[in-house]
């Protein structure tokens, strides 16, 4: 019964890829942040050209972080990509950005970390160890949501702290130099200074009760004037996830060539690492995300909790509606499709 569940579906992608591969390709421009885990999923599609077998051809533009690639937005330069959660909810307040789907959850890469010498003063005091310090950020960044959730837990706040904020490699620059103590990162930043000054991961964003997922997005102008394109974009995400849960090793050996391409070279042993972070498959994207009897799904709970805390610190006005932003529907529209739903599906290739 399996061989043949599994021929036919083989059977449907298959008729799936010389059906769209006979049409014209449809342009499709994809942001996101090289490096990241959930990054991999386009570097996939793009070796194994799965974007040809639905029918799209694809061109990128990269960001370190998600603030300037969310304003990038505004100018219409990308249509879809992925982000983290906290830049997601500001692009839904400031410039029409949707959430169409999760990336993973990656509470516990958001860290926390710390030289040799303040991870020393930390594990004798935690909170004493903070009070007081300069904390480096990269503000409006699911970093510096992490790092917040971090001070909450040990019965602090940011005004016990100068938060400090920098990109990346400068907080990478500035630990390493000894000139700051602590600092925000999230994966491979984090396992690049573990292993460059022997920095020591104080405390996680699950740590301190903080779920982040990252956020796959769309343009709301393009999805409503595109949707079966936002559809496919999807399908050929989900394909991706849907082979990385069944060739682990051959994704931990994908995942260390792309960061190696990016600049960011990693082990295998934090290749392994990040292969443990949650990702989602179409059946479990629309389980997160689906809402009953009017009650809020379980990513709108995680976006709300964003959205409170970027409101407190005065970086939005108000808190959007989960559902004004929020949608499953192109998700709907893989599932209810035949042939996006046995591509999206497929693991084999």
């Amino acid at each position: 019964m399996k061989k043949s569940i599994c021929a036919s579906l083989l059977a449907v992608s298959a008729a799936f890829a010389l059906q769209t591969a006979a049409a014209e390709p449809v342009h499709m421009n994809v942001s996101y942040q090289p490096t990241n885990w959930w990054a991999l999923p386009y570097v996939l599609a793009t070796k194994k050209n799965w974007w040809a077998d639905v029918g799209l051809q694809v061109s990128y533009s990269t960001f370190p972080a998600g603030v300037p690639q969310i304003a990038s937005a505004a100018a219409g330069s990308w249509d879809a990509g992925g982000t983290g959660s906290v830049p997601a909810v500001i692009g839904a307040a400031r410039y029409h950005i949707l959430t169409v789907g999760i990336t993973n959850d990656e509470s516990a890469t958001n860290v926390l970390i710390a030289t040799k010498e303040a991870a020393a003063r930390f594990e004798k005091n935690p909170k004493e160890a903070l009070k007081g310090q300069r904390i480096l950020v990269t503000a409006n960044s699911t970093g510096e949501y992490a790092a917040a959730a971090c001070l909450h837990k040990y019965g602090l706040s940011e005004n016990d702290v100068t938060m400090v904020n920098l990109g990346q490699a400068g907080i990478m620059s500035a630990l390493t130099s000894g000139t700051a103590g602590f600092g925000a990162l999230w994966a491979p930043n984090s396992y690049t200074l573990e292993d460059k000054i022997g920095a020591k991961i104080v405390c996680t964003g699950k740590d301190g009760d903080a779920i982040i997922p990252g956020a796959l997005v769309v343009r709301e102008d393009y999805a409503k004037e595109h949707p079966d394109l936002v559809a496919k974009y999807l399908a050929v995400y989900l394909h991706a996830i849907k082979w990385e849960k069944a060739h682990p090793e051959e994704t931990v050996k994908a995942l260390q060539e792309a960061d190696k391409e990016a600049g960011v070279p990693i082990s295998e042993k934090y290749a392994k690492v990040e292969y443990q972070r949650p990702i989602f498959d179409l059946a479990e994207q629309l389980e997160i995300m689906a809402r009953h009897g009017g009650k809020p799904s379980k990513v709108d709970v995680w976006f709300d909790r964003i959205a409170e805390f970027m409101k407190s610190k005065g970086s939005l006005q108000s808190v959007p509606a989960a559902s004004s932003y929020i949608t499953d529907k192109y998700l709907k529209m893989v599932n209810d499709d035949p042939k996006l739903k046995a591509f999206a599906n497929d693991a084999s290739r």
